[in-house]
């Protein structure tokens, strides 16, 4: 049998020596392989008398233990040096200008966002914005949502680990949670927009798991649904750039609004194209109300003085409607394809003035 400590030092040598992954492999094989030299020394314990086995076992065992030890660590070293080589082949200079079939796109979330937020703020709101993980009480207990609401669910909520005491958050169900934040923390009167992104456990063709909303909300003492009726007008005049929109209200019902309608616009329905603003057709497109009195008292507003109204719409589907994507699923694929289809060119910022969808 081969001196142990003579194949210690040649095993380490071995390694030491091995300048890529593969010869570091073919050591391991013939070192610690079914027939490999340490794995034939242990073999032949079963040969040896009980006293030189007691005496050769545990140093085999040690050798063993050490010929692995020192493969991973060179197996790691290798693998880093592996992986730097890479990087440096693989670097990109940010720098350099884009070759001209690479070039970027706004996405149309991104672009509707913008041109929404673009005309409430010439009507004079202000942008809101808030966390997407909230507490029971911002995006349910104070918008009225009671305990038995189906949105409570599971199956339609994402909850996050319970904590010690027993509270759960939650990923928000809708952008309402922010108007909660706002008439916490600032005095009234309110005039905002909340766009941003939200969460529902739910996946088809028309929803996703997480999509975008833009809520709406004006507090003051004088507000009534003549005023909510003229903000949405203005709106779907700009937003879908036509000189007028017949709308209807229907009485509808939502827990954070009293009373509740669903806005639908007319239009018409033609093959794959739709006509806005005329037509003998209708198409919802957003809920909305006047706020509920519960819910000013709820976030600290006395509602014998204030009163107002709200409104909420996704995003994905009105920018849907207006630029006739069909899927919308297709808004998170990443598909460069597509965005290049869909997408705005860079820089080319929407304004009223300057038209919003050129």
């Amino acid at each position: 049998m081969q001196d142990i400590e003579t194949l210690e030092s040649e095993l380490l040598g071995e390694i030491g020596n091995a300048t890529d992954l593969d010869t570091l492999e073919a050591v391991r094989i013939s070192a610690l392989g079914k027939k490999g030299r340490v794995s034939l020394m242990m073999r032949g314990l079963g040969q040896m008398a009980p006293e030189e086995r007691q005496v050769v076992a545990p140093k085999l065992n040690k050798l063993k233990t050490m010929v692995g030890d020192a493969i991973e660590q060179a197996k790691a070293g290798l693998n880093k040096a592996v992986l730097e080589a890479r990087l440096a082949s693989e670097r990109v200079d940010i720098t350099l200008p884009p070759r001209p079939e690479l070039e970027g796109r706004i996405h149309p979330i991104s672009q509707v966002m913008d041109e929404i937020t673009e005309i409430f703020a010439d009507m004079g709101f202000t942008i809101a914005e808030g966390p997407d993980i909230e507490d029971d009480f911002h995006n349910f207990t104070a918008l009225n949502i009671p305990p038995e609401h189906p949105a409570r669910q599971m199956h339609d909520t994402f909850y996050l680990p319970q904590k010690e005491d027993g509270s759960r958050q939650l990923l928000r169900t809708h952008t309402s949670s922010v108007q909660v934040h706002t008439m916490q923390n600032v005095e009234p009167p309110h005039r905002i927009v909340v766009p941003g992104r939200t969460y529902r456990s739910d996946s088809d063709q028309t929803h996703t798991p997480m999509f975008n909303q833009i809520e709406g909300l004006v507090i003051d003492k004088t507000s009534h649904m003549g005023h909510l009726k003229g903000v949405l007008q203005e709106f779907c005049r700009a937003f879908f750039e036509v000189d007028n929109v017949e709308m209807r209200f229907r009485p509808s019902y939502f827990p954070f609004t009293e009373p509740s309608a669903e806005m639908d616009i007319r239009c018409t329905f033609a093959g794959d194209h739709i006509k806005i603003g005329e037509g003998d057709d209708w198409m919802e497109i957003l809920g909305c109300g006047m706020v509920n009195p519960k819910v000013l008292e709820l976030c600290g507003v006395d509602s014998s003085v204030y009163q107002g109204f709200a409104w909420g719409m996704g995003i994905d589907r009105i920018a849907m409607l207006k630029y006739g994507i069909p899927d919308l699923r297709a808004f998170f694929d990443s598909d460069l394809r597509w965005l290049k289809h869909y997408g705005f060119v860079p820089l080319d910022v929407p304004t009223l003035g300057g038209g919003l969808s050129r």
